[in-house]
């Protein structure tokens, strides 16, 4: 390992498809070390081209996010910043989006929309606040979510309790580790994300949220001093409506 590797930040990012590459082509024309956590052999080439250590791994498994820690301060000498940005529902997802009516929705639905995003922000966090603790020294830990975190929609109910929870053990984990120098902040994505491969159909682009400006958010939490700390970001487009 050099000197300039050990003197610049270090990056995990998990998951690293849109947002978390977005995130990933951020810090790395930033200077920093990254390291881009994910399960696909394509994502992990697309991690590689943006110039990031590629690392294959299961946000859902705490031993295996704080393998990916351990990696990832291996390579580039700590680890100043981790985001979790992955994908957080599980199963297969079937029927409507969200969940549909909880009069109607399977215990199999309950589990994807709503167990699945708060087993794996409890995974990330756990691991990673352990990490941070045990490394010592500020770091910054960032848990991605959306607007459902917020409030709840009618037949999106499950998607809700699972974005209730993430939104629940960022919180604590926020007031547990603050004392000790390590800032967790929730990012709340109030809209739906544009892929970096161009809008799907029917995707209104002015109420889309664009990962490259989300990134810019990432940042701005990451850099923050000990005396101006973040703990809940939210970010909406202008055209997206804005519930206060």
């Amino acid at each position: 390992m050099s000197d300039a590797t050990v003197n610049r930040p270090g990056a995990v990012i998990f998951g690293a498809r849109n947002l978390g590459r977005a995130i990933i082509d951020a810090l790395v024309a930033d200077g920093w070390g990254v390291t881009g956590v994910a399960r696909s052999d394509d994502t992990l080439q697309g991690v590689a081209d943006a110039g990031a250590t590629p690392l294959r791994g299961d946000i859902t498994d705490p031993a295996s996010v704080a393998e990916s820690l351990r990696a990832g301060a291996e390579a580039h000498g700590r680890v100043d910043l981790a985001v979790n940005a992955a994908s957080a529902y599980g199963g297969t997802r079937s029927g409507p989006f969200g969940g549909g009516p909880i009069a109607d929705a399977a215990a199999d639905a309950f589990d994807a929309w709503g167990v699945a995003p708060a087993r794996s922000a409890f995974s990330f966090l756990s691991a990673a606040g352990r990490f941070a603790l045990d490394q010592g020294g500020p770091a910054t830990l960032v848990q991605a979510t959306g607007g459902s975190a917020r409030r709840a929609m009618p037949g999106r109910g499950l998607w809700a309790a699972g974005a209730f929870g993430v939104r629940a053990i960022t919180s604590a984990a926020a007031q547990e580790l603050r004392e000790h120098g390590v800032h967790v902040a929730l990012l709340i994505i109030d809209a739906g994300i544009e892929p970096l491969s161009g809008l799907r159909e029917g995707q209104d682009r002015d109420s889309s949220a664009d990962p490259r400006q989300i990134a810019d958010a990432v940042r701005f939490l990451a850099t923050q001093g000990a005396r101006a700390a973040t703990h809940e970001l939210q970010v909406t487009p202008l055209a997206e409506r804005w519930v206060p």
